[in-house]
């Protein structure tokens, strides 16, 4: 499963640096913003720090550095795809200004510090319509 997991996280992190590189950040925000699923790796679920290590990992072997917004993006997705219903949040900081990304399940941040709220204002977050 992990080996799996590991690839998924490496082939969505693919999928979003090509729309990045199209500039389609339209299609990434539909992207994260996707129904939940249900996939399983025979009948069991993987859990979320599972799937927020395999993204890490993937994010390491990628051959490009991954940014805050393509990897948030990646995480949602394939936490999704698996189930969870999550979030990717964009955030600002005004003085000096500065945004990111990060993940949340049910208010809380998955793939990054808990703490992001309190230095990012939210802007927008990737709920399913």
């Amino acid at each position: 499963m992990k080996a799996m997991l590991m690839l998924q996280s490496f082939l969505d992190l693919l999928r979003i640096d090509l729309l990045i590189g199209l500039g389609s950040l339209r299609a990434i925000h539909t992207l994260a913003r996707r129904e939940v699923g249900a996939s399983t790796f025979g009948g069991v679920r993987p859990d979320i720090q599972a799937i927020c290590h395999a993204m890490d990992l993937a994010c390491v072997l990628y051959p490009k550095p991954v940014l805050c917004l393509q990897r948030s993006a990646a995480t949602a997705v394939l936490l999704r795809r698996h189930g969870w219903t999550a979030e990717m949040v964009i955030g600002a900081e005004l003085v000096p200004f500065r945004s990111h990304a990060w993940v949340e399940i049910n208010g809380e941040v998955v793939n990054d510090k808990p703490y992001m709220r309190e230095i990012y204002r939210v802007m927008e977050r990737g709920r399913a319509d």
